[in-house]
């Protein structure tokens, strides 16, 4: 673990800056209501999600220096692996995450054959599709880190499944 900085002004504005770039994406809607032309508001849009936050998570990097930087990304991928994705997880929450994944997929394959079933799912299809794969994103956590692996195991050739013997069965 990187031992933690001394919290000086150049620390300070490098976190600032980060949180800005983190940020940044937010603005997207305030540029959109404004009265420019289209051409503007793709531009900025497109900056604003894809230029600026790494323009200043650059500078905050260059601001913060080494030691600072290094300080940043050890406490978030601290917190992501603490919080996000463990090991392994209890048969409860891995039941509720293997429901939040095949849900969405079922819905995907079977929404063109039974749009009729649901006319409310045609009119807004996008927001169906959206939920569905924040759905399916979130399942992944969910399910932790087995799970990915098991994931990852579909698309190596030479992998197996290796299932675990239940306690008191004779080998």
């Amino acid at each position: 673990m990187t031992d933690q900085p001394k919290k000086t002004i150049r620390f300070q504005i490098g976190v600032a800056l980060f949180i800005a770039g983190l940020l940044s994406p937010l603005l997207v809607p305030l540029v959109n209501a404004l009265d420019l032309s289209t051409e503007w508001k793709a531009t900025l849009s497109g900056l604003l999600l894809l230029g600026i936050p790494e323009l200043l998570w650059v500078i905050a990097a260059a601001v913060m220096g080494k030691s600072g930087f290094d300080y940043l990304k050890s406490k978030a991928f601290g917190l992501l692996k603490r919080y996000a994705l463990p090991d392994s997880v209890g048969p409860v929450r891995y039941r509720i995450g293997l429901v939040m994944f095949a849900v969405p997929l079922l819905f995907g394959w079977l929404a063109p054959y039974a749009h009729h079933l649901t006319p409310g799912i045609a009119i807004q299809a996008l927001g169906w599709s959206l939920g569905g794969d924040l759905l399916l994103l979130a399942s992944l956590f969910v399910l932790g880190g087995e799970f990915w692996d098991k994931l990852r195991a579909l698309f190596i050739h030479g992998a197996s499944a290796r299932f675990a013997e239940p306690p008191g069965t004779p080998k």
